[in-house]
């Protein structure tokens, strides 16, 4: 007994050495409540602390001020439902076939056999609420409730899409919804749900429908900002942000609170100025040039995370599903391919990032590839642009070094091709070892008009 009694007193302290200094130990007692802010199309020029100067957004420069930026920080997909799958299970959304978004009529949605973050966190005794955008499917089987969450309360996919209501957990709560007041409904819905799950750890997943055309504003943010409706839209999403910081500071929890802050996907630039800005990045939404995946994220936790701090290199939306595991000390899955990597060496240790590859895919076209600070991009028929996808020209093989140069002005190609050609080699390896990819769900159906083309036949 004393032999075991020693070995179990060495074993501890091997351990306790072991523990990183700074990272959270995973026991109940220290498990912090997160709160996940989340915006739609917002852009990488649209925030005071990532350069905008037509826009004031005070409570997310304090959460970046107050903890972490990160200014390579990259979304699963340059479009939603792909990126939003990206971001919950931490895997490629190419992996579950889910490359475009969904819409009412679909009739697919995320697999319930999918593994989220909330799933995670409900298991560790967390309480997990979703509000806002969900955008992975709105039959029952698909909605929040099944992935993990005790609560919702939103609209299940874009606010531009047909039959535009609120859901209330798994039931429609109104068919009257009036988006100029959305922000604040979901705002609301927030601060009641903190109010409940004081005393136990709480998950809250915030998702905003804005600033996703159409953009509204309550009244008395009209006006507020110097960029339009546009930036009055984002002023009052950082108006959302400081109550729910005020919230958190009253109840005593923002020493145990991690907050983050981030959007799914790059600017809609198509929508001129209703659509935002990519700042100094090239393109937006729905293209594979930084512009479009490239995302403001910023993250703090009171005491945790030291205050202003900037991480360059490469993060993806991908890493906060292994992140949130350890946290808790849960194991992150096995029996699937999990592609974010743990970020706690970066918040809490001022350390790096494991892994410096991305794959970049639009849909289930695969068009560029990072390493490192390199980027190369395939050749690229062109775009002639409509009313939902902006133009963009035909281009060969591009290069680009991302370090010197993110809006991808230069293309190193023809100047370096001993690198272009390691940097292909290492795109086609990726993708290979990636194996073989299911087919993309189908997300509509097409519609019969035949009974419009025969009458209009009569008449010719």
């Amino acid at each position: 007994m004393r032999i075991f009694g020693l070995y179990l007193i060495i074993l501890v302290f091997f351990l306790s050495c072991n523990q990183k200094e700074g990272t959270p130990p995973p026991d109940s007692e220290s498990y912090p409540n997160i709160v996940f802010i989340f915006t739609d199309d917002l852009g990488y020029g649209d925030l005071g602390c990532f350069g905008a100067t037509d826009i004031q957004t005070p409570n997310i420069d304090q959460i970046a001020s107050e903890g972490i930026k990160f200014t390579s920080f990259l979304s699963a997909s340059p479009v939603c439902s792909p990126s939003r799958v990206g971001l919950l299970t931490g895997r490629m959304p190419q992996r579950m076939g889910i490359n475009a978004v969904f819409f009412p009529e679909s009739l697919t949605g995320m697999a319930p056999e999918e593994i989220t973050f909330a799933e995670i966190l409900k298991d560790k005794g967390y309480q997990t609420a979703a509000v806002g955008k969900w955008h992975l499917g709105h039959r029952e089987k698909y909605l929040p409730l099944n992935q993990g969450f005790d609560s919702y309360y939103g609209i299940p996919y874009s606010n531009d899409m047909a039959s535009v209501v609120y859901f209330k957990d798994n039931e429609i709560d109104s068919i009257s919804v009036n988006q100029r007041f959305t922000t604040k409904t979901y705002t609301q819905k927030s601060l009641e749900f903190i109010d409940e799950a004081a005393g136990k750890p709480f998950l809250l997943y915030l998702a905003h429908n804005m600033p996703h055309v159409p953009i509204y504003t309550s009244p008395e943010f009209e006006g507020s900002s110097d960029r339009g409706l546009y930036g009055d839209v984002i002023q009052e999403i950082d108006w959302s942000v400081g109550e729910i910081l005020k919230k958190l500071e009253e109840k005593g929890l923002m020493e145990n609170t991690m907050i983050v802050f981030s959007s799914d996907n790059g600017p809609w630039l198509v929508m001129e100025d209703h659509g935002g800005s990519a700042g100094s990045l090239r393109e937006g939404k729905q293209y594979t040039f930084e512009g479009g995946v490239r995302v403001p994220t910023v993250a703090m936790w009171k005491g945790k995370i030291d205050p202003g701090q900037v991480y360059e290199e490469m993060a993806t939306q991908m890493d906060w599903f292994p992140t949130f595991c350890k946290l808790v000390g849960a194991e992150i899955p096995q029996d699937r391919a999990i592609d974010g990597k743990d970020l706690s060496a970066v918040l809490f240790e001022n350390g790096m990032r494991e892994g410096d590859e991305f794959i970049y895919y639009m849909l289930s076209d695969q068009r560029a590839f990072r390493q490192g600070e390199w980027k190369v991009k395939r050749p690229f028929e062109g775009y002639a642009g409509s009313w939902g996808m902006k133009a963009v020209e035909a281009h060969d093989t591009l290069l680009f070094n991302l370090k010197t140069d993110p809006g991808e002005t230069t293309n190193l190609a023809k100047e370096n091709p001993e690198k272009l050609a390691q940097m292909m080699r290492a795109m086609d390896l990726a993708v290979e070892q990636l194996g073989p990819l299911p087919p993309s769900l189908v997300v509509r159906s097409q519609q019969d008009v035949s009974h419009f083309e025969y009458l209009q036949s009569k008449r010719k």
